[in-house]
């Protein structure tokens, strides 16, 4: 098979299948699109998360965990390839959509692809190639959240970021259908194209690998944040002197949500950046102290053997 029979087949199913070209968010079309659903959804999870927490305190003892076995390795394989996925498939119907709507731009004031990335022109419905890959964003938003309840079984930790980080990513993707939010495009490329590397870099630790010297997550989602605050900023300026951003409403909300996660990460960032940093100096001076010690026992050695040479 040839690479251009791969390339076509796979532009096929990723973005020129009549479910995708024809896909419709609707309350009743879609399976999770309505806000009981979503409010429910979230509820139960912080619920089942707290008690399942709560359980493990009054059966087990504090130091005792869980095995998992494979389970968090398979988890985090399956949402590094469907992130993967994800990526591919909104970024092949991303260069569809430009390409067959370029026309239409004329009577808006969208003048290249990098900006309807960031703008939509007002008027723009959740439906189509991008909403599609948009929807299956969302869905899987639900099988991250199963890496709350291995930290709880693992770790015996439940942390309130997580909680807190989990249900706003919940409710972001949430708003980007029903209010066909500006620059969801640009945000589902950069936050699949993260997840895919981490996921993968925590596969690769599940499986026994080295790990970087370095806080490679962290590190990762400083990048995206960042990243994200600048495209908040071009979206706030596109919608100010170009006529308006479809969703803006709802973009605004995301911006407070994503301010508070960018919040949270930063100062859990700083955190353990400083007892990284505590560490090394505490290794240090151990290490200083132990050749201290050495030096000394030599001198004494050294003394003894004088004197014994003497006598």
């Amino acid at each position: 098979m040839s690479f251009s029979v791969v390339t076509h087949t796979g532009k096929y199913w990723l973005s020129e299948h009549p479910l995708i070209v024809n896909f419709r968010w609707s309350s009743t079309q879609s399976w999770g699109s309505t806000w009981s659903f979503l409010f429910c959804a979230i509820a139960i999870y912080i619920a089942a998360a707290a008690a399942i927490h709560i359980l493990l305190s009054l059966l087990l003892r504090r130091d005792r965990r869980v095995p998992l076995g494979p389970i968090p390795a398979v988890h985090s394989l399956a949402v590094s390839m469907i992130s993967a996925v994800i990526f591919v498939g909104i970024l092949l119907s991303a260069a569809a959509e430009i390409r067959e709507t370029r026309w239409f731009w004329k009577r808006t004031k969208t003048a290249t692809a990098f900006q309807w990335l960031l703008c939509f022109p007002l008027g723009t419905r959740p439906s189509g190639r991008v909403f599609f890959w948009s929807y299956i964003f969302y869905l899987s938003r639900f099988l991250h959240l199963l890496r709350t309840f291995f930290i709880i079984l693992k770790y015996r930790r439940l942390n309130f970021f997580t909680l807190l980080n989990q249900s706003i990513l919940l409710f972001m993707s949430f708003l980007w259908l029903e209010f066909s939010q500006s620059f969801q495009v640009l945000a589902i490329l950069l936050t699949t194209l993260l997840y895919s590397v981490v996921y993968g870099y925590r596969f690769w630790i599940a499986i026994g690998l080295p790990s970087a010297c370095f806080p490679f997550v962290v590190n990762c989602q400083v990048v995206l944040l960042g990243c994200n605050l600048l495209c908040h900023f071009a979206v706030l300026l596109l919608h100010f002197f170009k006529g308006g951003c479809n969703g803006i409403g709802a973009w605004g909300f995301n911006s407070v949500l994503n301010a508070v996660i960018l919040l949270l990460v930063l100062r859990f960032y700083v955190k353990s950046m400083h007892l990284r940093k505590r560490k090394t100096t505490d290794c240090t001076m151990s290490s200083s102290e132990e050749r201290e010690g050495c030096s000394s026992s030599r001198h004494l050695r050294s003394d003894s053997d004088m004197k014994h040479k003497q006598q």
